[in-house]
């Protein structure tokens, strides 16, 4: 008989498929307790909290499940093919500069937010922010400001540039994962309250409730009773596109490794223009952007947005179940650092928001697409609207352009603090 933890990704799926389950059933009961609590929690943040349960008491073991690739590497794709297979170009770029200006205050908070978090810690816990050679600690945090400003490939090009102790690493990997899935929370927490917030920030969002009214209306002009005949074509679109963004992800990557000394060389700044995954994703959504100027548009009438976000919910659960609550206690000193840093981030959206009166959305979206990166950021948006998923695309693919550049000067500004 199988003991606890379960490792079969047969059986780890079947739970991830329950929590889902029971969340949007539950929250379809009419009665006062479910409809209280999902006033207060967004069904989204039931979703991404209930496998992290799973995981945190030891009923699963994420780190033997390959649940999370799937999710990111073949339904991702096939969301953001399905997700922006009836977008509206012309519409998203009358958005304004107001997203591009929150990703980049996400970026800077980022960026001054490490060597601050280092001066603070240091006050009460100078070994905390200590180490020399290749334990230096600011170091190992650089890694983090790379994920944080771009994602993997950032990562592991500051892992590389800065030549932190790899035996300690997975500690650094275990406050990115940690802080950033808990600020991810908050944000989907905020998504459920976006109208009073936007009132706060006194938020022009006419450009993004016009993009969503189009789109509905769109949707309902070409709805239609879903068929076989629907269906068989989604997957053609949804799955040959996957196939084919990632053997172009994948030879582009190669071809621009094999081209290009700088995005070879781990030092430069452009090296993270060599990952495969974000070549994918752009071409993923590259595809879904060519095939909303032809009929394939109309099949958003047979639901193709609406399997897209079945795709974004279970990437949602596999997000949420490499979340393992308990570890936020194993080391709180770099804990902490990383709190402090997230809360000095979401402190500058939150105060350049106010000024500039810009939208919850593009403030959710901004720190996504620095902080969670092109699995993440998208997954934020399509909980506004579907329509608004490519928003988050696009900034999150923005994110690995400057990720390197971005992580290498907040790695200096934290080595200066270090020694303060």
């Amino acid at each position: 008989m199988n003991q606890l933890p379960f490792t079969e990704d047969t059986v780890i799926f079947g739970l991830l498929a329950l929590c889902l389950g029971l969340v949007f059933y539950t929250s379809s009961l009419k009665t006062t307790f479910w409809k209280k609590f999902y006033a207060v929690i967004p069904t989204v943040l039931m979703c991404y909290l209930l496998p992290s349960i799973l995981a945190s008491t030891g009923i699963i073991d994420e780190k033997s499940s390959q649940t999370y690739y799937i999710a990111s590497r073949y339904l991702l794709p096939a969301a953001l093919i399905l997700m922006t297979l009836s977008i509206d170009l012309k519409a998203i770029l009358n958005l304004g500069s107001k997203a591009l200006i929150m990703f980049l205050t996400g970026t800077a908070g980022i960026v001054i937010g490490g060597p601050i978090a280092i001066l603070i810690v240091s006050i009460f816990s100078p070994e905390t922010v200590g180490g020399v050679g290749p334990d230096a600690v600011w170091r190992g945090l650089a890694t983090i400001a790379g994920s944080w400003i771009g994602g993997g490939a950032n990562q592991a090009a500051m892992l590389e540039v800065f030549e932190f102790n790899q035996e300690k690493y997975g500690g650094m990997v275990l406050i990115d994962i940690v802080v950033a899935n808990l600020w991810m929370a908050v944000i989907l927490l905020g998504v459920g309250k976006t109208k009073k917030i936007d009132s706060w920030l006194k938020a022009d969002t006419s450009s993004i409730e016009a993009l969503k009214i189009k789109v509905s209306e769109h949707t309902a002009k070409i709805a239609r009773v879903t068929s076989l005949h629907d269906f068989m074509m989604l997957l053609l679109y949804a799955f040959a596109g996957v196939g084919i963004a990632h053997f172009l992800g994948n030879h582009f990557a190669e071809f621009l490794e094999n081209t290009f000394k700088v995005i070879r060389d781990k030092d430069k700044v452009l090296s993270s223009l060599g990952s495969k995954f974000l070549w994918m994703v752009v071409f993923a959504t590259a595809i879904g952007i060519g095939l909303s100027f032809t009929k394939a548009k109309n099949y958003e009438g047979a639901g193709a947005s609406k399997i897209g976000s079945v795709f974004i919910y279970i990437l949602v659960a596999t997000i949420g179940m490499k979340m393992d609550l308990g570890a936020v206690f194993e080391n709180p000193g770099l804990i902490v650092i990383g709190l402090i840093w997230i809360l000095i981030h979401a402190a500058l959206l939150i105060i350049v928001a106010k000024l500039i009166k810009a939208p919850f959305f593009f403030l959710a979206v901004g720190s996504q697409a620095n902080v969670g990166g092109a699995a993440s950021a998208p997954v934020v948006a399509a909980e506004f609207h579907p329509s608004l998923t490519s928003v988050g695309i696009l900034l999150a693919v923005f994110g690995y352009v400057v990720g390197t550049g971005g992580a290498y000067l907040c790695a200096l500004l934290m080595e200066v603090a270090s020694k303060v």
